[in-house]
């Protein structure tokens, strides 16, 4: 298997010191692998450094003469707001002859030939990361990376992107947030910690549990130094106090050799990681009540005087309901939350309980103010003393030497963390969650699930994170066709986004992809994997098939079988 890239000793500093150092990996033809760590460790920067757009400030990253790569970046480029999607692709090929090439690329992206000559500045969030994926791909590289390109995705596009990365046939480096993403498509794992990296032959979840393991035997093996290490300082306290009462220069001598073989094993003892500092709990309040939120039949508009976004039959949410909402980017999920944030604010208003106290999560977090302390913006949710709200900072990871910091410079992550601190504290009886893992990684987001099952009032999360909603949901309300319905499977309300997400090989781009011809073996892995899941649900019994699922699967094989002539 033939290196692509290769690191050795690198290291990078910044201000506040060394973000990471003496790394060292080879990346070879075939790594699929996921990079992970906390908010700050330096994901991002490393992915710079490996595709020469940042110099390391120590050691050397080698590519092979042979290896083409390519980053994809979180954020779309400045300069191609006011461009047009296919002048972004043009820019990145050395002849305008290609233009040909774009076009292609694009439309196998799923963008229309009209889509083509639109600005980039009026995209989604999910049509940005395709046109990013777009210009990387223009170049056939034999490496891509990838900088959490799942951030800010729809539901249905992500599982786009979770397809087409599977049938991405070169190697990748990617950083993300998403254990379900990373497991699916990755078959290694990179992990930032402690201004190291640890390699691992696996997946996110697999690694994480065998870091988890590794940790463990670490601290036992440093219990067991720990212990070796008073026992010989204890013994060499008693050898010198033998030395200096009996005047006895042999036992001073052995006192001394074992100070020195005391020393000896505390450098050389088992380094422990520093770990997590995120801790998070939400302490609501469950009422003793039919319902918290009883909603009547009614439509969704983002403004009074707008069209509907969609409509919704008669709901009811009570406590420990723990309800997501999903759907595609611009369907209305965000707009019921404002709208109900709105409507609690009504002292009319008869959609919730009397009693009702209601906590919202804005996924802009407009809740804090940048001229602010941290300890001043908990003010506003609850009345507590000073000491309680050190205590509520320090146990969520803040120290008090930064409780007077203002928010306007905090990180997103660090803000999200502020915001969760608020909530908590106010001990309400329903939570409006809009897209709160956009900022949070992977431990803060499992710290979520965790506190979300905890909570003793009712929860409606909007939020694109499959193994959030999982973990922590029990009702699912699908947003789709301007219409809300409610499941109670979230399997099954993925497998209905997924189904139309079966990619062809009109959407799949290979390296080094030659003019516009299909691949027709990847034709038939797809069509096969179509069939199967139709003999799937059709093996099961009558009252537990999904017969609109089934329609879409018919029409895909059909589709697929013209394609290839049969």
């Amino acid at each position: 298997m033939s290196t692509l890239l290769s690191a050795h000793a690198v290291g990078f500093d910044n201000a506040f010191g060394s973000l990471f150092h003496d790394i060292h990996f080879s990346l070879k033809k075939g790594d699929r692998i996921g990079l992970l760590g906390d908010n700050g460790t330096g994901k991002s920067t490393l992915l710079k450094i490996l595709s020469g757009e940042l110099e390391a400030s120590h050691g050397s990253v080698t590519p092979a003469n042979h290896c083409l790569l390519a980053r994809i970046e979180q954020h779309l480029p400045t300069e191609l707001h006011n461009a047009s999607l296919l002048d972004g692709v043009m820019a990145r090929l050395p002849e305008q002859a290609e233009r040909w090439r774009a076009e292609a690329l694009l439309g196998s992206l799923g963008f229309t030939a009209e889509q083509q000559t639109q600005t980039a500045a009026t995209l989604s969030g999910g049509q940005h990361m395709r046109l990013l994926l777009a210009r990387a791909l223009i170049l056939q590289p034999d490496l891509l990376l990838l900088d959490e390109p799942s951030n800010h995705l729809d539901l249905p596009t992500l599982l786009w992107l979770e397809n087409f990365l599977n049938g991405w046939s070169g190697s990748f480096v990617l950083v993300s947030h998403d254990s379900t993403l990373l497991d699916r498509v990755t078959n290694s794992s990179w992990i930032l910690r402690d201004r190291g990296l640890q390699f691992f032959r696996l997946p996110c979840s697999a690694a994480r549990q065998a870091l988890i393991e590794q940790d463990e035997a670490d601290t036992q093996r440093y219990q067991a130094e720990q212990k070796e290490i008073e026992r010989v300082e204890k013994s060499a306290k008693h050898l010198a106090i033998w030395g200096r009462t009996y005047d006895n220069e042999g036992l001073s001598r052995k006192a001394q050799q074992m100070e020195k073989r005391a020393n000896w094993l505390k450098e050389a003892q088992t380094t422990l990681s520093e770990g997590s500092l995120w801790r998070l709990q939400l302490q609501g309040e469950a009422l003793d009540a039919d319902r918290v939120l009883a909603l009547p039949q009614m439509s969704i508009r983002p403004a009074d005087d707008a069209p509907a976004l969609f409509s919704l039959p008669t709901l009811q949410v009570k406590s420990g309901d723990r309800v997501a909402i999903v759907g595609r980017n611009g369907c209305g999920k965000s707009s019921l939350l404002r709208h109900l944030w709105r409507e609690f604010q009504q002292a009319d208003s008869t959609l919730f309980h009397p009693r009702a106290r209601l906590g919202y999560y804005d996924q802009s977090l407009h809740q804090l103010h940048d001229a602010e302390t941290l300890s001043d913006a908990l003010a506003h949710f609850a009345p507590l003393s000073d000491e309680q709200r050190k205590m509520a900072l320090i146990a969520a990871g803040f120290p008090y030497l930064r409780h007077q910091q203002l928010i306007g410079s905090l990180s997103g992550g660090e803000r999200s963390r502020l915001l969760f601190v608020g909530l908590t504290l106010a001990r309400y009886s329903l939570l409006l969650l809009d897209e709160p893992t956009n900022h949070l990684d992977m431990v803060g987001k499992e710290e979520l699930a965790e506190a979300l099952n905890q909570f003793e009032g009712a929860v409606l999360l909007v939020s694109h994170d499959r193994q959030l909603i999982a973990n922590s949901c029990n009702r699912f309300w699908l947003i789709e066709d301007q219409q809300l319905s409610q499941w109670h499977d979230f399997d099954a309300v993925t497998e209905r986004l997924r189904a139309e997400q079966v990619i062809s090989m009109s959407e799949v781009v290979a390296p080094a992809a030659t003019e516009n011809a299909l691949d027709e073996d990847a034709l038939l892995l797809a069509l096969l994997e179509v069939e199967s899941k139709l003999d799937e649900d059709l093996a099961r019994k009558p009252k537990h098939q999904k017969p609109a699922l089934q329609a879409q699967w018919r029409e895909e094989i059909a589709k697929l079988k013209t394609q290839l002539d049969l």
